[in-house]
């Protein structure tokens, strides 16, 4: 059985749409001017000059509204349009979601995610647990021994993978774990929240969402604000002292 997790990315920068903005009220002065205009028009028939000068001021009324509803009205209806949600959608985006990472061979029982827009469904197995932060994790093994705590270095494998299943990063291709402190900040808030209560020896998938992600912007790998998928494997756990020789320190951790 599946289980959907829903989550929407409020902290999301809110996307410049090319939109106008006007006041209904200026817009209706804008379009009835108060003061009259007489339209005199030169024919000896009074009657004629009548019906002429009423289909000016016909004109003059019944054209504006018409201009200013076909502004209107099409903006409302697009609106009404964006928040009905239709299943077949839903299903159409997790079948293409799949496809995706079938492409990019991702790894048996990862996680699906249906988008659309800013909002993002995520699609898991009930083995997966969702904290109150919007981290999910699943445990493959548990490992022994203590957790991590600040000051301590923790040694590690892992892969990293996007939405889409695409692997982005991965310490095995680069033939070495890697070495990182606790509580230096040197970690993407996720990250360092999905190892913390993780023991040595013990595999564990980590989703990130985009608010305890990686900062995003051109000067960054991150492009765009999206779920990370981490395959973690924590090796060991070491203790971190402080040395000084002269005008010399650094930190020693065995």
């Amino acid at each position: 059985m599946q289980m959907i997790l829903s989550s929407s990315s409020s902290s999301l920068p809110i996307p410049s749409f090319p939109c106008k903005c006007f006041s209904t009220f200026h817009a209706l002065r804008t379009f009835f001017p108060q003061k009259k205009h007489t339209v005199r028009c030169s024919s000896s028939h009074n009657l004629k000059d009548n019906g002429f000068h009423c289909k000016v001021k016909l004109k003059r009324r019944v054209v504006p509204f018409l201009l200013f509803s076909s502004g209107l009205f099409p903006t409302l209806s697009a609106s009404g349009k964006t928040k009905s949600k239709n299943p077949y959608d839903e299903k159409r985006l997790l079948e293409q979601n799949k496809r995706m990472q079938k492409e990019n061979s991702a790894p048996e029982g990862f996680p699906n995610f249906i988008r659309e827009g800013f909002e993002v469904k995520v699609v898991t197995s009930e083995n997966y647990i969702k904290r109150d932060s919007g981290l999910i994790y699943r445990d493959f093994e548990v490992g022994k021994g203590d957790c991590p705590k600040d000051g301590q270095q923790v040694i590690f494998h892992y892969i990293g993978y996007n939405e889409s299943g695409r692997r982005i990063d991965s310490t095995y291709l680069q033939g070495s774990p890697a070495r990182i402190r606790m509580g230096t900040n040197a970690l993407v808030p996720g990250f360092e929240e999905g190892i913390r209560d993780m023991r040595p020896g013990g595999k564990r998938r980590i989703i990130i969402p985009p608010e305890l992600g990686p900062p995003v912007g051109p000067s960054t790998f991150f492009s765009a604000k999206q779920f990370e998928v981490f395959d973690v494997e924590l090796l060991s756990v070491q203790d971190c002292q402080r040395r000084t020789i002269g005008f010399y320190s650094d930190v020693v951790c065995n």
